[in-house]
């Protein structure tokens, strides 16, 4: 147990800090304090010494300098069961201090505001406090430290409890704290000086994310799950209703979300098992859910819906004619919300800012280490297209084949997707042949009694042999996007001239794994 005699409060967040510090003073605690949080104890009346004073040495440049001394942390770092310390501390005259109560100069809300200097930024990151939290964190067995001012009231409690001993469990779990939340800061501050210098793949990458909530279970019922958001996310990910989400939902969410959010506005995109089983955009949004629909709409029960723009009262309407697990757009009507009150259990996440909401950076753990890239948000644009075959596209043909490539960048590899100018009609998704994608699709457009024949067809990657060619033309689809780039690229285009089917290549490929 620590017997707390004496604390150094200094923090930046000073909620509820005058409170704690009015408890600590009354059971006969000593407190030491610096600057900003000096003054506030003072004037509520709270007897304080300045570090300063307690030290004997001024707090110098322009405030990087007060803590850094040997009387504060050889009081924090001295090991009371160590005799050797105990003689080093009375011969140095250094003082125990039993308790820390810091927070950090907010370099993460600062360097959050577009228009920030990197000199403002860099006058926000803490030395002191870092380094007293370290210190006593390290010396969790003879010095508690409190960095969170929610655990204000916890660790008062504890004291009052205890006759002002804080427990070796309790001192170890802040601890760990502290650490973690080091760690995250440092994050923050290498993250951002590497963005500055637009160093997306510095020698040491490392990341930190904040618990934002626990889920319902993970990818199965027998695993746990929750959900962490980045330092510096792009949006605030908070659900106006609905039950808890698990793993699977998160990630179809996600899904759902890039998708609508890199097609045109009010695109709508519906995904089951991270796959896409419709897409489409129309004048409306409702327009494009029923297009979307109609491509699935087997699979797009109990699905997750993106929504590129604002959910009103008819698409919420047609929404809950079934089963849907959730929807993610940039905003719900009052009309549309009063729909979705009636089905409590669909999740509604709005992300206000669509597209600036979008991450830069794919992450994907593999047993022994990270694998990180740029996210495939690049798209070729439609003056680089070129027309490799004898039969020539027209304006509505490019169009079609257009909306084609832009959907097969988000189904899984290999990926085939047939598609009208403004909707998808069958998609074949995650085979290991492009043969198989290739029928597969044809036949569940097939299966809903959608019909392929003068549909645009979308491959991710190249055709290897013509048999994908020979496939395709059986079910009548009239024209052909890929990237081209096979050895056999002469043979494909002679099979597409021989069917009379259009084929335009791209030149990029996405794969999605």
């Amino acid at each position: 147990m620590i017997q707390v005699q004496r604390a150094l409060i200094s923090v930046s967040d000073k909620t509820g800090v005058v409170e704690f510090a009015k408890f600590l003073v009354s059971t006969g605690v000593e407190i030491l304090s610096t600057g900003g949080t000096l003054d506030a104890l003072q004037k509520a009346g709270i007897k304080a010494l300045g570090v300063d004073d307690y030290t004997g040495f001024p707090e110098i440049l322009g405030g990087r300098l007060k803590t850094l001394h040997p009387l504060i942390h050889g009081g924090l770092l001295g090991d009371r069961s160590n005799p050797q310390h105990v003689k080093e501390m009375e011969a140095n005259s250094i003082k125990p201090i039993q308790l820390v109560i810091v927070n950090l100069y907010p370099f993460v809300e600062t360097v959050k505001n577009p228009d920030v200097k990197l000199a403002d930024a860099i006058e926000k990151i803490d030395i002191g406090g870092p380094t007293m939290l370290r210190s006593a964190a390290k010396n969790y067995k003879n010095t508690a430290v409190v960095l969170d001012p929610s655990d204000y009231s916890f660790v008062q409690k504890e004291l009052e409890d205890n006759d002002m001993k804080i427990s070796e469990d309790t001192a170890l779990m802040l601890s760990a704290k502290v650490f973690s939340y080091t760690a995250y800061y440092d994050t923050a501050i290498s993250t951002y000086l590497n963005d500055k210098r637009g160093n997306k793949f510095p020698d040491i990458i490392s990341f930190a994310f904040t618990k934002k909530q626990k889920l319902r279970y993970g990818e199965n019922p027998h695993q746990e799950a929750a959900y962490y958001e980045p330092i510096f996310s792009k949006s605030d990910f908070a659900p106006l209703q609905g039950k808890e989400l698990s793993f699977n939902n998160m990630l179809d969410l996600d899904a759902a979300f890039h998708i609508a959010s890199l097609l045109p506005k009010n695109a709508v995109s519906i995904v089951k098992h991270l796959n896409p089983c419709g897409i489409a955009y129309g004048k409306t949004v409702h327009e494009s859910f029923t297009l979307a629909r109609k491509t699935d709409p087997i699979s797009a029960f109990g699905g997750i819906i993106g929504v590129h723009g604002t959910v009103d009262k008819d698409t919420a309407t047609a929404i809950t004619e079934n089963f849907v697990e959730g929807i993610v757009a940039e905003g719900f009507s009052d009309e549309a919300l009063e729909i979705f009150s009636k089905k409590p259990n669909i999740r509604l996440i709005p992300i206000s800012k669509f597209q600036e909401a979008l991450g830069e950076m794919d992450l994907r753990p593999i047993h022994h280490g990270m694998l990180v890239q740029n996210r495939d948000y690049d798209l070729v644009q439609k003056s680089d297209l070129k027309v490799v075959s004898k039969l020539k596209p027209t304006d509505e043909d490019m169009e079609g084949l257009w909306f084609a490539w832009q959907c097969v960048k988000f189904i899984k590899s290999n990926a085939i997707v047939y598609t009208d100018t403004n909707f998808t009609l069958g998609i074949g998704a995650g085979q290991m042949s492009r043969v198989d994608s290739v029928e597969l699709g044809a036949s569940k457009a097939q299966k809903v009694g959608l019909s392929v024949v003068g549909s645009y067809v979308g491959s991710d990657a190249f055709f290897p042999f013509r048999d994908g060619i020979d496939a395709i033309a059986k079910v009548g689809a009239k024209a052909i996007i890929q990237p081209g780039g096979s050895i056999r690229d002469e043979e494909v285009i002679a099979a597409a001239d021989e069917h009379g089917i259009i084929m335009v290549f791209t030149g990029m490929r996405h794969f999605r794994h």
